[in-house]
């Protein structure tokens, strides 16, 4: 499952630093122009670039859950159903800012699945 690029062997469905929105003037210009899509207490915001792979950012305070604990799992849901959804989101940058009091596990990877679809088509 790895794909030949450049002469350095890459996982095909990684989440590797080149898709990771890491700069705050990403995740400021997602917040101020993105088009907002709230879905089943998920907000989303979206915009398209000119070409490249597709961006995953997550925002999640304390508010969402007291324990760091939930906190790491909510975002590893989120960012394990971006990694299983990305080769069908194009140039996408995608900010995720999951419900309050949000449960992590398999029906939260489901869920964020079925968003992460739509965003596709």
């Amino acid at each position: 499952m790895t794909s030949e690029l450049g002469g350095a062997k890459r996982a095909r469905y990684g989440l590797d630093a080149d898709r990771r929105l890491a700069r705050k003037a990403d995740f400021e210009r997602l917040l101020k122009d993105g088009t907002r899509r709230s879905r089943s207490g998920f907000t989303l915001f979206v915009a398209t670039r000119a070409g490249g792979p597709p961006r995953l950012g997550i925002l999640i305070s304390r508010k969402h859950a007291a324990k760091a604990t939930v906190r790491n799992r909510i975002k590893r849901c989120i960012r394990e159903a971006f990694r299983l959804e990305q080769p069908g989101l194009g140039a996408l940058d995608v900010l995720v800012r999951p419900p309050y009091g949000a449960r992590p596990g398999v029906a939260m990877l489901r869920q964020l699945r079925g968003l992460f679809s739509e965003l596709g088509k």
